[in-house]
């Protein structure tokens, strides 16, 4: 919550309104002991509310897992999980029923991330068409070749090999590579092209 115009407290879109918090004016923190009664003032060595700390430690991992539904991301959910608690520490005191406050700040984190994700995901610049070909559709399009010309275009491309040495490999003489180099290149972008 914060001061708005005029004095009037206005609630931020990622934090429970008093309804929903169960937002109270006397101070309470949260503590295990006596039944989840609330206990005044209670601070730990760290300078946070006892109560808070106990409170993260027992509903952690149940709102790690709700955020996560909410978000299929871990990540994140951990994240958002962190952030309400942060977010609630200067808040304490005013909170009636923290559990219920602190979920409710989870969700509205979720919801948030979940339009802000939307939105980056419908305004993201459409992808380039790939400037190369992928290994597999090299690869497809080398398949087409018979085994000759697929060793010679290899050596050359990929081993960077001279005619001489190629041509020591297949057996035969440097201008039979040349002419398997050539005619191997024709069918592969005419394969490529279709």
């Amino acid at each position: 919550m914060s001061e708005g115009r005029r004095g009037l407290v206005v609630a931020r879109e990622d934090e429970p309104t008093p309804s929903q918090a169960g937002h109270h004016s006397r101070p309470a923190s949260w503590s295990r002991s006596g039944g989840n009664q609330p206990v005044v003032g209670a601070t730990n060595p760290d300078g946070w509310p006892s109560g808070l700390a106990e409170l993260y430690v027992e509903e952690r991992l149940a709102l790690v897992r709700l955020a996560y539904l909410l978000t299929s991301d871990p990540q994140v959910a951990e994240e958002l999980v962190h952030d309400a608690v942060l977010a609630l520490r200067p808040r304490w005191d005013d909170i009636d029923h923290p559990p219920a406050y602190l979920r409710t700040a989870v969700v509205n984190r979720c919801r948030s991330w979940l339009r802000r994700a939307r939105t980056e995901r419908a305004h993201a610049p459409l992808p380039r068409p790939p400037a190369e070909l992928e290994a597999d559709e090299l690869w497809d399009a080398l398949a087409t070749l018979d085994d000759r010309r697929r060793t010679a275009i290899v050596l050359r491309f990929y081993e960077d090999l001279p005619d001489e040495q190629i041509a020591a490999v297949l057996g035969c003489r440097p201008a039979t590579v040349r002419t398997l180099i050539h005619r191997g290149l024709h069918l592969l972008r005419r394969e490529i092209a279709r």
